[in-house]
């Protein structure tokens, strides 16, 4: 029988159509894909063709050459000068669309997606995240920030070249204050941080736990809204990204490498989106809230059902999935060449 679970975080509920349920790599599709060029002469990305991007905000140097790179989006959804300035006309509420909307590039090459970089590579991608999210954060006009990569055509990546993006906006999303709400409504009934909690016991079920490491846990959500979705949490507790520390930092990259490359490696390179779900910088340092990275691969299509009723069918059950992405041994993949 199909069973309806629910969110512990968002309270939204899901279905997990168990009566069609798939077997994970059932949803491994292989494509003719071609192969990309190490370099493209029209990427505005690839080293060497820096001047066909906007100037630069930051870098970060590996061997006397740049590896990490930071632009402003030259078709930025927001205006980086100005003043938010509100403005209510009986129940219409507007504001100026100021902000900041940066690209980061990710290394130099055209064709290295993330789950093939080295370790020490994915870790400067996230000590330059760190960077440009504490810098932004003292921005006065900024109240939320999100950090975001899209890889794919379906996941929303409009150049191939591996890139990330940060977007500081002077509102708190709708969503991030629902998130926020329930949290503090937990925090309150129970005395003790929601995220903290569901950590705790999937530790000890560990039925969804895809990887654990010595500062974090990647694992399929017990309520996942889509197959594959993966959330990976500090153990400490840590409202904002801009606490991690540096060995935090280290063993972060080594997690979402190795994920990134079991799904790689286990479902064929889907396309996928990950964002970084923070507190907003007034947020820092509460004790009811838990950042952490989460991650959707997109394997299925949203339809008339989700877009009628807010909620999902998720036709994979996520304790199948994390036995499936548990199973992907990455490093003899590698080795073969696949």
């Amino acid at each position: 029988m199909p069973e309806l679970r629910q969110n512990r975080v968002t309270k939204e509920w899901v279905v997990i159509a168990t009566e069609r349920a798939k077997r994970p790599e059932q949803l491994s599709v292989k494509r003719d894909v071609k192969p990309l060029p190490a370099y493209s002469e029209n990427c505005p990305f690839c080293a060497g063709n820096e001047a066909q991007a906007p100037p630069e905000i930051a870098h970060l140097d590996h061997a006397g050459q740049w590896q990490i790179r930071v632009v402003p989006n030259k078709f930025s959804a927001l205006a980086r000068e100005g003043e938010p300035t509100r403005k209510i006309e009986r129940s219409k509420r507007t504001m100026n669309g100021v902000g900041i909307h940066d690209v980061i590039v990710e290394g130099r090459q055209h064709n290295l997606t993330t789950a093939l970089l080295s370790e020490d590579h994915v870790a400067n991608i996230f000590r330059m995240y760190k960077l440009r999210y504490d810098e932004v954060s003292r921005d006065p006009r900024i109240q939320q920030i999100i950090i975001f990569k899209n890889h794919g055509g379906t996941a929303g990546a409009s150049l191939e070249h591996p890139h990330s993006q940060l977007i500081g906006i002077p509102v708190i999303s709708h969503q991030v204050r629902e998130r926020f709400e329930q949290a503090l409504r937990h925090y309150d009934e129970y005395g003790e941080c929601i995220f903290c909690q569901m950590i705790k016991e999937e530790l000890e079920e560990r039925s969804r736990v895809v990887i654990e490491s010595e500062h974090f846990v990647a694992m399929e959500q017990f309520a996942s809204p889509t197959p594959f979705g993966t959330h990976v949490h500090p153990k400490r507790h840590m409202a904002s990204f801009g606490d991690i520390n540096e060995a935090e930092l280290v063993d972060l990259a080594r997690v979402m490498k190795q994920l990134l490359a079991k799904l790689y490696y286990g479902l064929e390179n889907p396309d996928f989106n990950y964002s970084i779900r923070t507190a907003p910088a007034e947020n820092a340092g509460v004790k009811y809230y838990h950042w952490y990275i989460s991650v959707i691969p997109r394997l299925t299509k949203v339809a008339g059902f989700e877009l009628g009723s807010g909620m999902f069918i998720n036709v994979v059950l996520p304790e199948a999935a994390a036995e499936f992405l548990r199973n992907v041994k990455v490093e003899q993949q590698a080795a073969a060449g696949k």
